[in-house]
């Protein structure tokens, strides 16, 4: 698996190099950012488990940039949220539903993000329903994760409400970690979930064929948020400084059993050409799901 990351980001090095060779040489980070930047994350409570997280990473971010990078423990997002409106920290590790929440808030600026071309949402029906569309689940018992999950509830409710449906009309089961059992018993007749779902059920159920009612286009990356009152150039410097070498800014983020679990799945890569603007679908789907964006 890392020899596939390496080759895949190693093509996105040679071509950012090809980039840059134009442009002046990028600024020293230590000359143009704070001695010291902070930097949270939106899925991590306590200090312990941060550092368990993220210390190789914040070892190799100061190694490479020459700005020491302290870990900043938060309870929540919300609590993240107010800390970037305050300038409490500099950067929070988050998710797209965290991004367009925080810009609510404060300017943000992306460090960059971690891409998984698998990351979307999907519907799901056993082979044999006469569900042919979702417009055909206006009446019907359908399962979907965690409320305020991404890929796992703000996508599918905009896909339903993009099939003419009204799901605070629907019979929706917010299911958690069971949504496949409970399509796999019978127990509702759809699934909505991340794609990585669709594989699930059926490796949880082989001896039952599966049909793919709807998926969605691959969804934003999760972003390593700045606040966009760092200085422009400091900005800029800490990029174009990472960017440069991205095999040690993955091996130091995937070092760690944590974050291991997390990235390396499906391809994930890193993007330091993540345009914040990629986000505005994720405000779209709030939006035509009809959620408040602190849901």
């Amino acid at each position: 698996m890392k020899m596939s990351h390496g080759f895949t980001k190693g093509l996105a090095a040679i071509a950012l190099s090809g980039t840059l060779a134009g442009t002046a040489m990028a600024a020293d980070p230590a000359n143009v950012c704070p001695a010291s930047l902070k930097m949270a994350d939106t899925g991590i409570e306590g200090m312990g488990s941060l550092e368990e997280a993220f210390a190789p990473f914040a070892e190799s971010f100061e190694a490479m940039t020459g700005v020491e990078l302290e870990l900043y423990s938060l309870s929540n997002r919300t609590a993240a949220g107010t800390a970037l409106q305050f300038d409490e920290v500099d950067l929070v590790f988050g998710g797209p539903s965290e991004f367009v929440l925080f810009e609510e808030l404060a300017d943000l600026d992306v460090l960059f993000s971690i891409v998984r071309p698998n990351y979307g949402s999907s519907f799901v029906v056993k082979a044999d329903s006469d569900i042919q569309e979702l417009a055909d689940l206006e009446d019907r018992r359908v399962a979907l994760k965690d409320v305020g999950s991404t890929s796992g509830h703000i996508f599918p409710m905009k896909l339903l409400a993009e099939a003419g449906l009204n799901p605070d009309e629907m019979d929706i089961v917010m299911a958690g970690d069971a949504r496949i059992q409970v399509l796999i018993n019978d127990d509702v007749e759809a699934m909505g979930g991340g794609n990585k779902d669709w594989d699930a059920v059926r490796e949880q159920d082989p001896n039952t064929e599966y049909r793919l009612l709807a998926q969605t286009d691959t969804l934003p990356g999760d972003p390593v948020i700045m606040r966009a009152s760092l200085p422009q150039d400091c900005r800029d410097a800490l990029r174009e400084t990472m960017a440069a070498d991205t095999d040690e800014v993955w091996d130091a983020l995937t070092s760690t059993e944590r974050n291991a679990d997390k990235f390396i799945e499906r391809d994930a890569y890193l993007s330091f050409e993540t345009d914040p603007a990629i986000y505005q679908q994720v405000r779209e789907a709030y939006e035509v799901a009809g959620i408040p964006l602190d849901e």
